[in-house]
Parts: C-alpha cells; structure tokens; sequence
C-alpha cells in the first residue's frame, strides 16, 4: 500500500519542478512578478531573507505554486510605496501554498485569495506598522469563494476590518494564529465546515466573529466550531470605516456570532473583554433578500473559561446595567431575538437578554431582562469540519 501511494505521488507532482530564487534588491518589483507568472504547477518560488520594497501589488494565477520565504520577521513584502489601493497579493489559482513570509503596509487588503480552492497560509505575517487606523487597510488574510482553506501559525496586526477573514467558503481550518490590534481579530462570514482552534486573538475591537449576512453569492454560514482559543483583553476602540458591518462591532466583545446555524463555541479561555465574553445575535440591519434568515440557531455555548470581562460595557444604558449587576455583566449577552432554539447550552451560564422586540429594531427598544441557561440533554452537534486533511502534507515538508 506505501509503495502504491508513493506512485500515485509521483505521477502527480509535476515532472520538472523546479525552485526560482528571487532576492531583494534593485528591480524586485518586476523580478517577482516576472517569476510568478512564468512559474509552472508545482514550481517553488523562493524569496530570500531582506526587505522587497514594492511599489505595485502582485499576482499569482498558476495553479500548484508554492510562494516561500525565509520567515515572516526574515522575508519582508513592504508596500509602504504601493502606488495603487489594491491589495498587496492576489492569488487566483488552485493548490497554492503561501508561507514563511511578511507583507507589510499595504494600501488595500494584505494577501487575498478568490476562488482559490485548497489554499495554505502558513506562517504568514501581515502587518499595518503604523498601528490602528482607519486607513489601513480592510483584511490581512482574506481568502474568499474557496473550497480548502488551512491557515495556519499567522500573525496578523492593524487590519481596519478582519485580521483572518473567510469567507463564502467552506471546509476551513485557523490554527495556532496571532490576530492582534484589528477591528475584528478573526472573521468567518457566510461560510460553512469551519474550526477556528488554538488561536490567540487579543487587543482588537472583537475577538472571533461568526456572521452571515444577507445580498452574497453564497448564504446560509454555520457548521461551525469555535474551539480552544484564548480570546482575552479585547479593548481597541473601533476604527472601521463608517458603513461597515464591523463598525457595529463594540469594544470589548469576546466571541460573537451573528445569524448563523449550528456553532458550536467551547473550551476556549474567554478573559477580561469589557463589554461581552459571547454575544449571540440577530442581524440588525434592513434588508430585502428573501433567501436571508436573519436569526441566529442552534448556537451551541459549551464549557468555557470565563475571567472577568462585561466590566465597561459599550451599550446603551451600559453603565447602569453594569451597576445592576454589581459592576460587570453577565457572560452572555443576547439580543433576544431568534426564539427558544437559539441558544443551546453545554454548561450552565448567565445571561442578559436585550428583549428586542423584533430583528432590525432599534436597541433603544431594548428591555434588558437577565436569565440563566442549563445544560441541554442533546447537544447539536458540527461535523465535517475542517480543511482537507490532504493540506497537511504541504506544511509538513
């Protein structure tokens, strides 16, 4: 059987594949784009240790290219001269590997990858140096529309939007990864088959968000677990740009997830966010798509380590909840709304319920009344999630 899985190995891999070295210096803009459009499927292109300082961003559109540095603090993408508001990569090919580089500074999103199917990000480092600012820009890790997504051991710093973000995709795996001093550390939208697992989010605006929103190609995000992450000290003041969907994100929140079915969020360390640990709600906005369920389902809260936090709560009314409930809310935080099935609990936990009186409403409205969960006899449950175990072999070598 070893000896058949190595053939079969073999009559895969490209037959010629070869490593095209480039190293900083005079005419790297033009030296690395040349390289990765003559690069051929299975080809390695091989940055060397330095600072490529780019005035232009890149692409990458051939299938089976691995893009490799030196490290991400060795092998530095600076687009601190970037002439244009793109992003600082592009990838639009299947079977890409992405590692051991930096990007830095870039006018729009850091790398990006559309229809992207079985893409890696390992040990990827994407970073705003000037910290947070409106201007920086929206994502840092952005793969969109792609089936196999691993990303792994990044490090991602001042994305005015999402640090990690993935979405309208499926079968998805963030690991062992650094979102810090974003708006929102880590993002999964409209997407389904994900584990966001072993993650350090800390000093955004919020940790991990779980959100499907209406008028996408691609609806309906859930089959989702959130696991075995240290989502703590979340306290950067918002600094989305005005209209984003991440503007509404307040200070302070720990996990939360926004209209979508079947997630699952246990055993992470949830420390010291000031407004909300876990936040389940509706989507708060109009909207006219008739394929859209606004309410969030089946949102499964198990056993978590829950540390302060709900102690400077950004609501409405928040200082006199706060003083209602002895000076910290509770960990959960429900906007109400999605009846009885919304939330499942794994473990006993206190709440406070908004009491909306209905999706889009005002939380002027709001009529916060506190409530407890008890353990569920039946737990729902998120299969099948995760990216291809077959991505594993690429980080592997």
């Amino acid at each position: 059987m070893l000896i058949a899985a190595a053939t079969a190995l073999a009559l895969a891999a490209p037959a010629y594949a070869k490593v095209i070295q480039v190293a900083p210096g005079e005419n790297a803009q033009t030296r690395l784009q040349e390289a990765l459009i003559l690069a051929e499927p299975g080809d390695v292109v091989e940055l060397g240790a330095g600072r490529f300082e780019l005035t232009d961003g890149l692409s990458l559109d051939v299938k089976g290219v691995t893009l490799r540095g030196a490290g991400m603090e060795a092998t530095v993408l600076d687009f601190t001269g970037q002439k244009g508001s793109g992003e600082g990569l592009l990838v639009t090919s299947d079977e890409v590997t992405l590692r051991d580089f930096a990007v830095e500074n870039t006018k729009g999103d850091g790398i990006k990858s559309k229809g992207a199917d079985n893409i890696v990000y390992y040990r990827v480092r994407v970073t705003w140096t000037g910290g947070a600012k409106t201007t920086n820009g929206a994502y840092g890790i952005y793969p969109v529309e792609s089936t196999g997504v691993l990303i792994d051991g990044c490090k991602v710093s001042g994305a005015s939007d999402a640090g990690i973000y993935v979405g309208q995709s499926k079968d998805i795996t963030v690991r062992y990864s650094l979102a810090e001093f974003n708006v929102a550390g880590i993002e999964i939208e409209n997407s389904r088959n994900a584990i966001v697992h072993g993650n350090l989010a800390t000093r955004n605006t919020g940790g991990i968000l779980v959100f499907d929103l209406p008028n996408l190609p691609v609806m309906g995000g859930g089959n989702t677990v959130v696991e075995n992450n240290l989502v703590i000290d979340n306290d950067t003041p918002n600094f989305a740009p005005k209209g984003n969907i991440v503007a509404g994100v307040p200070r302070g929140t720990g996990v939360m997830v926004m209209a979508n079915e079947t997630v699952v969020v246990r055993g992470n360390t949830l420390a010291n966010n000031p407004t909300a640990q876990i936040m389940v709600l509706a989507y708060p906005n109009a909207f006219d798509d008739q394929r859209y369920n606004p309410y969030p389902r089946r949102i499964v809260i198990g056993a978590n380590s829950i540390i302060g936090g709900g102690n400077e709560p950004q609501l409405p009314g928040g200082d006199q909840l706060k003083a209602a409930f002895g000076g910290a809310l509770p960990p959960l935080l429900w906007d109400g709304l999605g009846g009885t099935g919304a939330i499942v609990a794994g473990q006993k936990i206190a709440g406070l319920s908004l009491n909306l009186p209905a999706q889009g409403a005002s939380p002027d409205q709001a009529r916060p009344t506190p409530f407890e969960l008890t353990p569920a006899a039946i737990l729902p449950i998120a299969d099948g999630v995760g990216a291809p175990a077959a991505l594993e072999a690429r980080i592997a070598r």
